[in-house]
């Protein structure tokens, strides 16, 4: 009977031993899966997270904001000279506008460029012999600018049109571009407001000139 019990004894100790092993390895595993799958929450929230400080984008909407902010320096340069040089008030009041809309657009693509870890283009417009044209539709030589700054009444009001139509046509075309290849909502948002904006003012110029 001693013998028995025993016996009895021992089996059921080792059958608790065994529970106890399995539902300590049920925790450990349970354990391991939980801590996994935290830390790869962790990782695809940390990833988003990168994500949307540097703010999704690519290649098509560096190139947009670093040409557009050069190609609106020149556009402001040339409404600056519309102050004392033009004749219409027509075209006065065009050449304010145009400032007005641009100057702000240019510091919001600075920003961009700069949460990117892209250098600014350094403002080289007014700068003897430097010529923007090169690469950027629209934009005029060094001599086109010459030649406006020098002109003055009926003369410089027809020149800044003629060219200020050609600026906004290289703008729409670049804006287009932005909004087919982008990947930054704010960027081909902008590039729709230059297309809507430009397009308006390119048929109120053509107007002025009579062309249509």
């Amino acid at each position: 009977m001693t013998a028995h019990r025993k016996l009895i004894r021992r089996t059921a100790a080792t059958a608790t031993a065994g529970v106890a092993a399995l539902v300590l390895a049920a925790c450990s595993s349970d354990g391991g899966h939980d801590m996994g799958s935290m830390n790869s929450d962790s990782s695809t929230s940390a990833s988003a997270s990168a994500s949307a400080k540097a703010g999704a984008h690519n290649d098509a909407d560096v190139s947009f904001a670093t040409e557009m902010i050069q190609h609106h320096r020149q556009a402001v340069e040339m409404a600056d000279l519309a102050a004392d040089r033009a004749s219409s008030q027509e075209v006065k009041d065009l050449a304010t506008k145009i400032k007005g809309a641009q100057d702000p657009e240019i510091k919001t693509m600075s920003g961009w460029l700069t949460s990117w870890g892209e250098e600014v283009p350094a403002d080289m417009s007014g700068m003897e012999g430097h010529d923007m044209s090169s690469g950027m539709p629209g934009m005029m030589s060094s001599e086109d600018m010459d030649k406006l700054g020098k002109a003055s009444g009926t003369e410089f009001d027809t020149m800044f049109l003629d060219m200020m139509v050609q600026h906004h046509e290289g703008a729409v075309d670049s804006a287009k571009t932005e909004k087919a290849d982008g990947k930054y909502g704010p960027a081909t948002k902008l590039a729709d407001d230059v297309i809507t904006a430009q397009s308006a003012e390119i048929e109120q110029m053509n107007k002025m000139l009579g062309k249509s």
